[in-house]
């Protein structure tokens, strides 16, 4: 109960400061929390709006998955080897900080226009700091789990997926947590920027049109669709620790 309790408090303290802002700036460039809802009732209706956001999901999955797979897989390959660890962080943690939208011409000119841009431009967002979290709980993990897979005459292999994984997957999944969010914001921010379809096409349509209402009945609901990702990864979190 206590869990459910503060996130509901959250989003309803969030919902009076959007009402009283609504009622602040007094037109119709923040539309009300019920307007918004309202457009999203319209919006959920309409097909072409699933086919919109179908096109942004499977490019999200996709970039999900792939960067999920790469970065666990980077992440231990470096964190077995301590000294190539200690010299990739600088580098990730540097290449990391690059402003990514300043590479997005690059990306169209290696994958074009279609959907493989914005699911690349996704696994950009979300590999790096799964890489940097799996890497370091590797190299902090206690001696003894290496210690005990040497004793057992484990392959590196063997020592990695039975040995290692277990031990540091609550930073696994918190690293993937934060992936999953910066995956769909860079697939969302690729379809802004050159895309004809897709939610962040749609939102910047929307945009130019000065359509606030399906702006933010748009956002809510990508918003929504993070929350849910997100908690249901924190509830596997949770499963897996002592009661």
């Amino acid at each position: 109960m206590r869990h459910v309790l503060g996130p509901l408090l959250v989003i309803l303290a969030g919902l009076v400061a959007w009402e009283a802002l609504h009622l602040g700036v007094a037109n119709s460039s923040l539309p009300s929390p019920l307007e918004t809802l309202r457009q999203m009732g319209v919006l959920l209706g309409d097909p072409t709006f699933w086919k919109q956001a179908g096109q942004t999901f499977y490019a999200f999955a996709v970039a999900v998955v792939l960067s999920t797979a790469a970065g666990i897989t980077l992440g231990v390959l470096l964190g077995m080897k301590r000294l190539a660890g200690e010299v990739a962080e600088p580098i990730l943690v540097n290449l990391y900080s690059l402003p990514k939208v300043t590479l997005y011409p690059l990306v169209l000119l290696i994958f074009g226009l279609g959907i493989s841009a914005r699911i690349a431009f996704g696994i950009m967002h979300g590999l790096i700091p799964l890489t940097l979290f799996t890497m370091n709980a590797i190299l902090q993990l206690k001696p003894v789990y290496r210690r005990s897979a040497a004793v057992m005459g484990l392959t590196s292999w063997q020592t990695a997926v039975s040995v290692i994984l277990p031990a540091i997957l609550p930073q696994v999944i918190t690293g993937a947590r934060l992936g999953v969010s910066l995956c769909l914001l860079g697939v969302l921010i690729g379809e802004m920027f050159a895309s004809r379809n897709g939610l962040g096409y749609m939102v910047t349509h929307a945009m130019e049109r000065g359509d606030m209402p399906t702006v933010l009945a748009v956002a809510l609901l990508i918003a929504i669709v993070a929350l849910v990702a997100n908690g249901l990864l924190l509830a596997l979190d949770r499963s897996r620790r002592p009661s």
